[in-house]
């Protein structure tokens, strides 16, 4: 895509949605106070954080790690190098595995599916580690794909050692990488993202619960992972949809699975009720160029953009234009070619990219000739 960096103008006063003449008070209260060691809410949809406390602190990630692991699964599954229907014999050191267990036993060759279930619902750490030796050989070579994902996608203070999330001192995260990782989950593996809101899992005959409680009381509540060691503290990445809004928190180093869930409900809630995400469906306007073939071409968004600003304050904003200044051919469509700034009190409150939606070639030499001097 052609970038230009000349000068920008008001071009467009596109919308004015302010329904009053006398000045809205306007007041967003504060973002709550819970105590944990770190965490963050945000948008799934615009990206936009709407609280958060010290959410680029290192962190043990502990069972938040299995994140990342079905991350790496689902897409493997997704390149057709591993299937669901692939038989999984369980190694001695998979079966020896400390902590949580999904009961798998040494020897047998159980479905990559079931272990994946295994891992997401119950937090298997034995199911982890044979998704990590059935893709890998073993989980440290494991461990190279964990930690390239984390790079692909921005997760820029993770570090990933083994599949499980059992206890290492190189091994961290951070609440806004995790939540980097959960909106990824969402947004590229729906079908996937569905087995986090499962209540139990059952194999070998033994049921085992979801830990994360949200699920039981909160219906609005659809997943994602809880984690603790006695380094981590309590752990827990969630996600809630109300009313076309989606919203991923992570709270990390809680004091107890009782005080994660409710301090999460507690941001969560906040979220929803004092802020909201506006879909901009369509901007489609004509500007004139100069030295081309086409005395005009379109503007506008290549898909619908989404900001989120504090409840009730989008209807009070002013949306302006603004397009690289002497716009001259050729322009290619997909170019950036300025920016729809919202503004809210005479103050620019986001910014979304415009770009041209069509071709504009460049004029042969006498028709420039004559654009400039208008002939």
């Amino acid at each position: 895509m052609k970038k230009k960096s000349l000068p920008l103008f008001t071009f467009i006063a596109f919308a004015t949605l302010s329904i009053n003449t006398q000045a809205a008070i306007f007041i967003t209260p504060k973002a709550p106070s819970i105590n944990a060691a770190a965490y963050i809410v945000l948008d799934h949809n615009s990206g936009v954080v709407i609280a958060a406390n010290k959410p680029d602190k290192k962190r043990s990630p502990a069972s938040l790690t299995k994140l990342m692991t079905a991350y790496v699964v689902f897409q493997l599954i997704k390149d057709g190098r591993v299937s669901l229907n692939d038989e999984v014999r369980i190694s001695k050191k998979a079966w020896k595995t400390g902590g949580s267990k999904s009961f798998v036993e040494v020897g047998k060759t159980i479905p990559l599916e079931t272990l994946l279930k295994g891992m997401i619902i119950q937090s298997g750490n034995d199911s982890a580690v044979a998704l990590a030796e059935h893709i890998a050989g073993t989980e440290g070579t494991f461990a190279t794909y964990m930690n390239e994902y984390a790079k692909e996608l921005g997760m820029t203070n993770s570090r990933f050692e083994n599949a499980s999330g059992l206890p290492h001192k190189n091994q961290h995260t951070t609440a806004r990488d995790i939540t980097i990782l959960a909106s990824a989950t969402i947004r590229d593996f729906p079908q996937f993202y569905e087995w986090y809101s499962q209540k139990e899992f059952t194999y070998h005959g033994i049921k085992q619960p979801n830990r994360n409680k949200l699920l039981w009381s909160d219906h609005t509540v659809d997943g994602l992972k809880t984690g603790h060691t006695k380094k981590a503290g309590y752990n827990l990445v969630a996600s809630a949809k109300r009313v076309g809004m989606r919203l991923i928190s992570a709270v990390l180093g809680s004091t107890s699975t009782q005080a994660r869930a409710a301090q999460t409900q507690t941001i969560l809630d906040y979220g929803f009720r004092f802020f909201e995400t506006q879909e901009i469906n369509k901007i489609d306007q004509k500007i004139a160029i100069s030295g081309s073939t086409k005395t005009e071409i379109k503007v506008g968004f290549e898909a619908p953009q989404t900001i989120t600003l504090s409840r009730g304050q989008y209807k009070l904003t002013q949306q302006v234009i603004e397009l690289d200044a002497d716009l001259t051919a050729p322009i290619n469509a997909g170019d950036n070619i300025g920016h729809l700034i919202i503004k809210f009190e005479g103050k620019n409150i986001a910014e979304l990219p415009v770009i041209a939606l069509e071709n504009a070639p460049k004029a042969g030499f006498f028709s420039r000739m004559l654009d400039k001097i208008k002939f």
